[in-house]
């Protein structure tokens, strides 16, 4: 399950509630359904989410013949064919391959393989 970590701010933890916790961020496990990063910057807790979803699918470590490095990352367009960021890595999920794009801005997201192309220039 690509996304299965998630970025959160500390404050969505029950026990802050009441706002005895830190403000910082953290990287939640929507599988095992708890904190697997805590009190990180953003950036930090991003980049930790993003090789976690590389590590594990829904149901444990998910296997290295599923997961290919693209080494440089190479620019790529999504199926609008417009620019989407530099293509850093696939992984195969339930039949599907999907690219991890690193936008512009930092920020990451899971592409299916037939919406990406190489860019054009």
């Amino acid at each position: 399950m690509v996304g299965r970590f998630t970025v959160r701010r500390m404050s969505d933890r029950p026990s802050d509630a009441a706002g005895d916790g830190e403000p910082g961020w953290g990287v939640w496990d929507g599988a095992a359904n708890g904190w697997r990063g805590t009190d990180l910057t953003e950036t930090d807790a991003r980049a930790a989410a993003d090789e976690l979803d590389l590590q594990y699918d829904a149901h444990g470590p998910r296997p290295a013949d599923t997961i290919r490095r693209v080494d440089p990352a190479q620019p790529v367009d999504r199926a609008t064919w417009q620019p989407a960021g530099a293509l850093e890595v696939w992984i195969r999920e339930r039949g599907q391959w999907y690219g991890r794009v690193r936008e512009p801005d930092g920020h990451t997201t899971w592409i299916p393989s037939d919406h990406l192309q190489p860019r054009r220039n």
